[in-house]
């Protein structure tokens, strides 16, 4: 009989620590991932997407010190003022010493007696007193004089 067993093939060298084996990559297996062309239409469109980019910095004023940054930006200051006659109570909370219940307080009596004719009227709801009215003050817009109120003029008096 003949001996079937075809003659051993000799095995790989283990690496070492696991790793496995680099093979050198031979030249014409490797290629770009883009052609030529294409390299050169995407450094194209870089370089104007850069020159588009100096251009915009330069028009904004980079070259004569224009631009701001917001680290040394100024502050700017921001008031807040209410109409004590139109306000609802979420816009009269935001005042300083005035809560929800008191903004509610002040639209209840606005809605029970009437508009407020001046800035002093507002102690007429409970809780605000003479020092909570000065520190409301700034945040109040100026009420007009009764005068000036249309419906406070006398209608014989501007008769021609």
């Amino acid at each position: 009989m003949a001996d079937s067993r075809q003659p051993k093939q000799p095995e790989p060298a283990a690496s070492n620590c696991g790793e496995p084996r680099l093979t050198q990559a031979r030249p014409r297996d490797w290629r770009p991932v883009l052609k030529r062309a294409d390299q050169a239409v995407v450094a194209g469109l870089v370089l104007c997407a850069v020159a588009a980019t100096f251009a915009h910095w330069v028009l904004q004023g980079g070259l004569r010190g224009e631009i701001i940054e917001i680290d040394r930006a100024e502050p700017l200051e921001a008031r807040y003022v209410v109409d004590i006659n139109s306000a609802d109570w979420p816009e009269l909370a935001e005042l300083p010493q005035v809560g929800e219940i008191l903004a509610r307080r002040i639209v209840e009596s606005r809605r029970v007696a009437g508009p407020f004719k001046d800035h002093g009227d507002l102690k007429r709801v409970q809780g605000i007193g003479p020092r909570t009215l000065e520190k409301l003050r700034p945040y109040l817009l100026p009420m007009p004089a009764q005068a000036d109120v249309a419906a406070g003029t006398n209608v014989d008096a501007n008769a021609l």
